[in-house]
Protein backbone atom coordinates (compact mmCIF):
# COMPACT_ATOMS: atom_id res chain seq x y z
CA UNK A 1 0.00 0.00 0.00
CA UNK A 2 1.42 3.37 -0.95
CA UNK A 3 0.42 6.96 -0.53
CA UNK A 4 -1.28 6.71 -3.90
CA UNK A 5 -4.29 5.55 -1.95
CA UNK A 6 -4.61 9.00 -0.48
CA UNK A 7 -5.75 10.56 -3.77
CA UNK A 8 -9.53 10.51 -3.38
CA UNK A 9 -9.49 9.49 0.24
CA UNK A 10 -7.68 12.55 1.57
CA UNK A 11 -10.96 14.43 1.49
CA UNK A 12 -12.53 11.72 3.65
CA UNK A 13 -9.79 12.11 6.21
CA UNK A 14 -9.92 15.88 6.14
CA UNK A 15 -13.66 15.77 6.51
CA UNK A 16 -13.67 13.59 9.61
CA UNK A 17 -14.56 15.82 12.52
CA UNK A 18 -15.62 18.64 10.16
CA UNK A 19 -18.77 17.06 8.83
CA UNK A 20 -21.44 19.27 7.33
CA UNK A 21 -24.60 19.39 9.45
CA UNK A 22 -27.48 17.30 8.18
CA UNK A 23 -31.15 17.42 9.00
CA UNK A 24 -32.37 14.76 11.46
CA UNK A 25 -34.92 13.47 8.93
CA UNK A 26 -32.19 12.89 6.36
CA UNK A 27 -30.11 11.05 8.93
CA UNK A 28 -33.09 8.87 9.85
CA UNK A 29 -33.74 8.03 6.21
CA UNK A 30 -30.08 7.15 5.63
CA UNK A 31 -29.66 4.89 8.65
CA UNK A 32 -33.06 3.25 8.35
CA UNK A 33 -32.45 2.58 4.67
CA UNK A 34 -29.23 0.78 5.52
CA UNK A 35 -30.79 -1.40 8.21
CA UNK A 36 -33.71 -2.39 6.01
CA UNK A 37 -31.74 -2.96 2.82
CA UNK A 38 -28.03 -3.35 3.60
CA UNK A 39 -25.65 -3.37 0.64
CA UNK A 40 -25.23 -6.81 -0.88
CA UNK A 41 -23.13 -6.46 -4.02
CA UNK A 42 -22.37 -9.84 -5.57
CA UNK A 43 -19.85 -10.93 -8.16
CA UNK A 44 -21.04 -10.30 -11.71
CA UNK A 45 -19.99 -12.71 -14.44
CA UNK A 46 -19.93 -10.68 -17.65
CA UNK A 47 -21.66 -12.23 -20.63
CA UNK A 48 -19.43 -10.26 -23.00
CA UNK A 49 -15.70 -10.94 -22.60
CA UNK A 50 -14.34 -10.26 -26.07
CA UNK A 51 -12.15 -7.23 -25.25
CA UNK A 52 -10.72 -8.51 -21.98
CA UNK A 53 -9.94 -11.94 -23.41
CA UNK A 54 -8.08 -10.26 -26.28
CA UNK A 55 -5.89 -8.32 -23.84
CA UNK A 56 -5.23 -11.34 -21.66
CA UNK A 57 -4.69 -13.65 -24.65
CA UNK A 58 -2.09 -11.30 -26.12
CA UNK A 59 -0.18 -11.22 -22.84
CA UNK A 60 -0.60 -7.46 -22.44
CA UNK A 61 -1.94 -7.95 -18.91
CA UNK A 62 -2.25 -10.75 -16.38
CA UNK A 63 -5.28 -12.12 -14.52
CA UNK A 64 -3.95 -10.60 -11.27
CA UNK A 65 -4.46 -7.17 -12.84
CA UNK A 66 -8.17 -7.67 -13.48
CA UNK A 67 -10.61 -5.52 -11.55
CA UNK A 68 -13.29 -7.22 -9.48
CA UNK A 69 -16.75 -6.63 -10.93
CA UNK A 70 -19.62 -6.53 -8.43
CA UNK A 71 -23.27 -5.71 -8.93
CA UNK A 72 -26.44 -4.87 -7.04
CA UNK A 73 -29.35 -5.75 -9.33
CA UNK A 74 -32.44 -3.57 -9.39
CA UNK A 75 -35.20 -2.85 -11.84
CA UNK A 76 -34.84 0.51 -13.51
CA UNK A 77 -33.96 2.14 -16.82
CA UNK A 78 -30.56 3.56 -15.83
CA UNK A 79 -27.79 1.24 -14.64
CA UNK A 80 -24.69 2.89 -13.23
CA UNK A 81 -21.06 1.76 -13.46
CA UNK A 82 -18.91 3.16 -10.62
CA UNK A 83 -15.17 3.82 -10.98
CA UNK A 84 -13.69 4.83 -7.64
CA UNK A 85 -10.45 6.53 -6.77
CA UNK A 86 -7.45 4.81 -5.20
CA UNK A 87 -9.29 4.51 -1.87
CA UNK A 88 -11.98 3.66 -1.03
CA UNK A 89 -13.09 0.94 -3.43
CA UNK A 90 -15.99 1.76 -5.71
CA UNK A 91 -18.36 -0.08 -3.37
CA UNK A 92 -17.49 2.38 -0.58
CA UNK A 93 -16.96 5.40 -2.82
CA UNK A 94 -20.72 5.79 -3.25
CA UNK A 95 -21.51 4.35 0.18
CA UNK A 96 -24.18 6.92 1.02
CA UNK A 97 -25.31 7.46 -2.58
CA UNK A 98 -26.03 3.82 -3.37
CA UNK A 99 -29.66 4.03 -2.21
CA UNK A 100 -30.28 6.86 -4.66
CA UNK A 101 -28.46 5.13 -7.51
CA UNK A 102 -30.31 1.85 -6.95
CA UNK A 103 -33.63 3.62 -7.37
CA UNK A 104 -32.54 4.34 -10.96
CA UNK A 105 -31.36 0.83 -11.82
CA UNK A 106 -28.63 -1.71 -11.14
CA UNK A 107 -25.25 -0.53 -9.89
CA UNK A 108 -22.00 -2.13 -11.10
CA UNK A 109 -18.80 -1.60 -9.13
CA UNK A 110 -15.30 -2.02 -10.59
CA UNK A 111 -12.90 -2.50 -7.67
CA UNK A 112 -9.27 -2.25 -8.72
CA UNK A 113 -6.89 -5.14 -7.93
CA UNK A 114 -4.58 -4.66 -4.98
CA UNK A 115 -1.54 -6.59 -6.23
CA UNK A 116 -1.34 -5.05 -9.67
CA UNK A 117 -3.06 -2.74 -12.12
CA UNK A 118 -3.50 -2.48 -15.90
CA UNK A 119 -5.36 0.42 -17.46
CA UNK A 120 -5.61 -1.48 -20.74
CA UNK A 121 -7.30 -4.43 -19.06
CA UNK A 122 -9.64 -2.16 -17.11
CA UNK A 123 -10.61 -0.39 -20.34
CA UNK A 124 -11.30 -3.77 -21.92
CA UNK A 125 -13.54 -4.68 -18.99
CA UNK A 126 -15.38 -1.40 -19.50
CA UNK A 127 -15.76 -2.10 -23.22
CA UNK A 128 -17.33 -5.47 -22.50
CA UNK A 129 -19.62 -4.30 -19.70
CA UNK A 130 -20.93 -1.30 -21.65
CA UNK A 131 -21.59 -3.51 -24.67
CA UNK A 132 -23.38 -6.06 -22.49
CA UNK A 133 -25.65 -3.45 -20.92
CA UNK A 134 -26.30 -1.36 -24.03
CA UNK A 135 -26.66 -4.00 -26.73
CA UNK A 136 -27.79 -7.14 -24.95
CA UNK A 137 -30.04 -5.58 -22.33
CA UNK A 138 -30.97 -2.37 -24.13
CA UNK A 139 -30.03 -0.19 -21.15
CA UNK A 140 -26.97 2.01 -21.81
CA UNK A 141 -25.27 2.87 -18.50
CA UNK A 142 -24.20 6.02 -16.76
CA UNK A 143 -20.52 5.85 -15.84
CA UNK A 144 -19.93 7.48 -12.45
CA UNK A 145 -16.21 8.18 -11.98
CA UNK A 146 -14.43 9.73 -9.00
CA UNK A 147 -10.94 11.29 -8.75
CA UNK A 148 -8.47 8.79 -10.30
CA UNK A 149 -11.50 6.99 -11.71
CA UNK A 150 -12.33 10.20 -13.56
CA UNK A 151 -8.91 10.06 -15.18
CA UNK A 152 -9.53 6.48 -16.21
CA UNK A 153 -12.86 7.45 -17.74
CA UNK A 154 -11.43 10.40 -19.69
CA UNK A 155 -8.53 8.31 -21.01
CA UNK A 156 -10.88 5.46 -21.96
CA UNK A 157 -13.17 7.84 -23.84
CA UNK A 158 -10.16 9.38 -25.60
CA UNK A 159 -8.90 5.99 -26.74
CA UNK A 160 -12.35 4.92 -27.91
CA UNK A 161 -12.67 8.13 -29.92
CA UNK A 162 -9.13 7.81 -31.32
CA UNK A 163 -9.90 4.27 -32.49
CA UNK A 164 -13.04 5.46 -34.26
CA UNK A 165 -15.24 3.20 -32.15
CA UNK A 166 -18.67 3.99 -30.76
CA UNK A 167 -19.96 2.78 -27.41
CA UNK A 168 -23.45 3.73 -26.33
CA UNK A 169 -23.69 5.56 -23.00
CA UNK A 170 -26.65 7.04 -21.16
CA UNK A 171 -24.50 9.61 -19.36
CA UNK A 172 -21.23 10.47 -17.65
CA UNK A 173 -20.57 11.81 -14.14
CA UNK A 174 -17.09 13.06 -13.20
CA UNK A 175 -16.40 13.99 -9.58
CA UNK A 176 -13.09 15.80 -8.87
CA UNK A 177 -11.39 14.12 -11.87
CA UNK A 178 -7.60 13.61 -11.86
CA UNK A 179 -6.43 12.63 -15.33
CA UNK A 180 -2.69 13.37 -15.41
CA UNK A 181 0.33 13.79 -13.15
CA UNK A 182 0.23 17.56 -13.70
CA UNK A 183 -3.03 17.65 -11.75
CA UNK A 184 -1.01 16.68 -8.66
CA UNK A 185 2.43 18.13 -9.36
CA UNK A 186 2.86 21.46 -11.13
CA UNK A 187 5.62 21.29 -13.81
CA UNK A 188 8.85 22.92 -12.67
CA UNK A 189 7.70 23.20 -9.07
CA UNK A 190 10.68 22.66 -6.76
CA UNK A 191 8.49 21.58 -3.86
CA UNK A 192 4.94 20.31 -4.36
CA UNK A 193 2.38 22.78 -3.10
CA UNK A 194 -0.13 20.18 -1.96
CA UNK A 195 0.09 17.54 0.72
CA UNK A 196 -0.78 14.85 -1.76
CA UNK A 197 1.82 16.12 -4.20
CA UNK A 198 4.52 15.82 -1.55
CA UNK A 199 3.29 12.34 -0.73
CA UNK A 200 3.37 10.97 -4.27
CA UNK A 201 6.57 12.62 -5.48
CA UNK A 202 8.83 9.77 -4.24
CA UNK A 203 6.94 7.42 -6.54
CA UNK A 204 7.85 9.53 -9.56
CA UNK A 205 11.59 9.79 -9.07
CA UNK A 206 12.66 6.81 -11.16
CA UNK A 207 13.32 4.22 -8.48
CA UNK A 208 10.59 2.16 -6.79
CA UNK A 209 9.86 3.13 -3.19
CA UNK A 210 11.56 0.93 -0.63
CA UNK A 211 9.78 -0.99 2.10
CA UNK A 212 10.39 1.78 4.62
CA UNK A 213 8.74 4.42 2.45
CA UNK A 214 5.77 2.19 1.73
CA UNK A 215 5.27 1.32 5.37
CA UNK A 216 5.61 4.96 6.37
CA UNK A 217 2.90 6.02 3.95
CA UNK A 218 0.69 3.16 5.13
CA UNK A 219 1.18 4.14 8.76
CA UNK A 220 0.49 7.81 8.12
CA UNK A 221 -2.72 7.05 6.27
CA UNK A 222 -3.93 4.61 8.93
CA UNK A 223 -3.20 7.06 11.76
CA UNK A 224 -5.01 9.87 9.94
CA UNK A 225 -8.03 7.68 9.40
CA UNK A 226 -8.09 6.44 12.99
CA UNK A 227 -7.68 9.95 14.40
CA UNK A 228 -10.58 11.25 12.36
CA UNK A 229 -12.80 8.31 13.19
CA UNK A 230 -12.65 9.20 16.90
CA UNK A 231 -15.23 11.94 16.36
CA UNK A 232 -18.15 9.59 16.88
CA UNK A 233 -20.67 12.35 17.52
CA UNK A 234 -20.06 14.05 14.19
CA UNK A 235 -20.04 10.78 12.27
CA UNK A 236 -23.33 9.74 13.85
CA UNK A 237 -25.06 12.53 11.92
CA UNK A 238 -24.13 10.83 8.66
CA UNK A 239 -24.22 7.08 9.21
CA UNK A 240 -25.31 4.38 11.58
CA UNK A 241 -22.83 2.45 13.74
CA UNK A 242 -23.12 -0.51 11.35
CA UNK A 243 -22.30 1.72 8.40
CA UNK A 244 -19.34 3.27 10.15
CA UNK A 245 -17.94 -0.13 11.14
CA UNK A 246 -18.35 -1.40 7.58
CA UNK A 247 -16.67 1.67 6.10
CA UNK A 248 -13.81 1.59 8.59
CA UNK A 249 -13.18 -2.12 8.05
CA UNK A 250 -13.26 -1.81 4.27
CA UNK A 251 -10.89 1.16 4.09
CA UNK A 252 -8.41 -0.34 6.53
CA UNK A 253 -8.41 -3.63 4.62
CA UNK A 254 -7.63 -1.74 1.43
CA UNK A 255 -4.76 0.11 3.13
CA UNK A 256 -3.27 -3.19 4.22
CA UNK A 257 -4.05 -4.98 0.96
CA UNK A 258 -2.67 -2.70 -1.75
CA UNK A 259 0.97 -3.69 -2.10
CA UNK A 260 3.90 -1.80 -3.61
CA UNK A 261 3.40 -3.31 -7.04
CA UNK A 262 -0.28 -2.44 -7.13
CA UNK A 263 0.33 1.13 -6.00
CA UNK A 264 3.22 1.72 -8.39
CA UNK A 265 1.31 0.30 -11.35
CA UNK A 266 -1.61 2.63 -10.66
CA UNK A 267 0.73 5.61 -10.63
CA UNK A 268 2.47 4.34 -13.77
CA UNK A 269 -0.90 4.26 -15.50
CA UNK A 270 -1.64 7.84 -14.46
CA UNK A 271 1.75 8.97 -15.79
CA UNK A 272 0.80 7.61 -19.23
CA UNK A 273 -2.53 9.43 -19.42
CA UNK A 274 -2.68 12.56 -21.54
CA UNK A 275 -3.90 15.88 -20.13
CA UNK A 276 -7.14 17.03 -21.80
CA UNK A 277 -5.39 19.95 -23.52
CA UNK A 278 -3.26 17.51 -25.55
CA UNK A 279 -6.30 16.20 -27.43
CA UNK A 280 -8.15 19.47 -27.84
CA UNK A 281 -8.84 18.98 -31.53
CA UNK A 282 -11.76 18.36 -33.85
CA UNK A 283 -10.29 14.95 -34.67
CA UNK A 284 -10.70 13.70 -31.09
CA UNK A 285 -13.54 15.79 -29.73
CA UNK A 286 -16.15 15.54 -28.52
CA UNK A 287 -15.39 12.51 -26.38
CA UNK A 288 -19.07 11.57 -26.31
CA UNK A 289 -22.38 13.22 -27.06
CA UNK A 290 -23.93 11.62 -23.97
CA UNK A 291 -25.00 14.07 -21.23
CA UNK A 292 -22.20 14.76 -18.77
CA UNK A 293 -22.03 16.23 -15.27
CA UNK A 294 -18.64 17.46 -14.00
CA UNK A 295 -18.36 18.34 -10.32
CA UNK A 296 -15.48 19.91 -8.42
CA UNK A 297 -15.37 20.61 -4.69
CA UNK A 298 -15.05 24.12 -3.33
CA UNK A 299 -11.84 23.09 -1.58
CA UNK A 300 -9.70 20.99 -3.93
CA UNK A 301 -6.46 22.56 -2.73
CA UNK A 302 -5.21 19.66 -0.59
CA UNK A 303 -5.19 17.39 -3.63
CA UNK A 304 -5.21 19.31 -6.91
CA UNK A 305 -2.36 21.59 -7.93
CA UNK A 306 -3.29 25.26 -8.25
CA UNK A 307 -3.36 25.13 -12.06
CA UNK A 308 -4.45 21.54 -12.52
CA UNK A 309 -4.91 21.12 -16.30
CA UNK A 310 -7.90 18.80 -16.03
CA UNK A 311 -9.85 21.24 -13.89
CA UNK A 312 -8.91 24.12 -16.19
CA UNK A 313 -10.02 22.23 -19.30
CA UNK A 314 -13.30 21.07 -17.78
CA UNK A 315 -14.23 24.46 -16.35
CA UNK A 316 -13.14 26.50 -19.38
CA UNK A 317 -14.17 24.24 -22.25
CA UNK A 318 -16.26 21.33 -20.96
CA UNK A 319 -18.70 21.61 -23.86
CA UNK A 320 -15.86 20.98 -26.32
CA UNK A 321 -15.29 17.62 -24.61
CA UNK A 322 -18.94 16.94 -23.75
CA UNK A 323 -21.37 19.06 -25.83
CA UNK A 324 -24.29 18.28 -23.54
CA UNK A 325 -22.61 18.99 -20.22
CA UNK A 326 -22.72 20.99 -17.03
CA UNK A 327 -19.68 21.82 -14.88
CA UNK A 328 -20.33 22.93 -11.30
CA UNK A 329 -18.46 23.61 -8.10
CA UNK A 330 -20.12 22.00 -5.08
CA UNK A 331 -20.37 24.24 -2.00
CA UNK A 332 -21.54 23.70 1.55
CA UNK A 333 -22.90 27.00 2.82
CA UNK A 334 -23.86 25.71 6.28
CA UNK A 335 -20.80 23.90 7.52
CA UNK A 336 -17.34 22.65 6.63
CA UNK A 337 -16.12 23.32 3.06
CA UNK A 338 -16.59 20.49 0.58
CA UNK A 339 -13.32 18.62 0.06
CA UNK A 340 -11.94 16.74 -2.94
CA UNK A 341 -14.28 13.86 -3.88
CA UNK A 342 -15.98 14.02 -0.47
CA UNK A 343 -18.98 11.93 -1.49
CA UNK A 344 -19.37 10.45 1.98
CA UNK A 345 -19.03 13.40 4.32
CA UNK A 346 -20.70 15.89 1.99
CA UNK A 347 -23.09 13.42 0.44
CA UNK A 348 -26.13 15.69 0.46
CA UNK A 349 -24.22 18.58 -1.13
CA UNK A 350 -23.25 16.35 -4.06
CA UNK A 351 -26.66 14.71 -4.21
CA UNK A 352 -28.40 17.92 -5.30
CA UNK A 353 -26.73 18.21 -8.74
CA UNK A 354 -26.48 14.42 -9.14
CA UNK A 355 -30.20 13.86 -8.56
CA UNK A 356 -31.03 16.64 -11.01
CA UNK A 357 -28.75 15.05 -13.59
CA UNK A 358 -30.47 11.65 -13.32
CA UNK A 359 -33.88 13.32 -13.36
CA UNK A 360 -33.08 15.10 -16.61
CA UNK A 361 -31.77 11.87 -18.11
CA UNK A 362 -35.21 10.39 -17.43
CA UNK A 363 -37.13 13.33 -18.88
CA UNK A 364 -34.81 13.78 -21.85
CA UNK A 365 -34.21 17.45 -21.09
CA UNK A 366 -30.92 19.01 -22.00
CA UNK A 367 -28.70 20.07 -19.14
CA UNK A 368 -28.98 23.75 -18.34
CA UNK A 369 -26.51 26.04 -16.63
CA UNK A 370 -27.52 26.64 -13.04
Amino acid sequence: MAVLSLTPAFSLLAAFGRVSPTQPLRTFIRTTGYKLRPPKPVAHSPRVRTAQEAVLGAGRAGPHQMATLLCEQRKGPTPTIVLGGFVPDATEQVFLLRGFLLKKGSVYYLNYPRQGFSAELLFAQLDDLVEELARRHGTPPVIFAVSFGGGLLLEWLRRVRHAGRHLELRGVVLVSPISCIEDLLAPGEAKPSTLLGRAVKPYLEGTPPDARQIEKSRTIFARMFEAGAQNKAALATLMSPDELRHLHKSVMETIAGVDARGACERMAALRQFQPPSSYFSQALLPLTSAPALILFAENEGAVLAAHAPTRFAMEAAHRAYFPNSLCKTVFNHRGSPVQHASLIFHCFNFLIPISRFYRELKTGKLLRAA
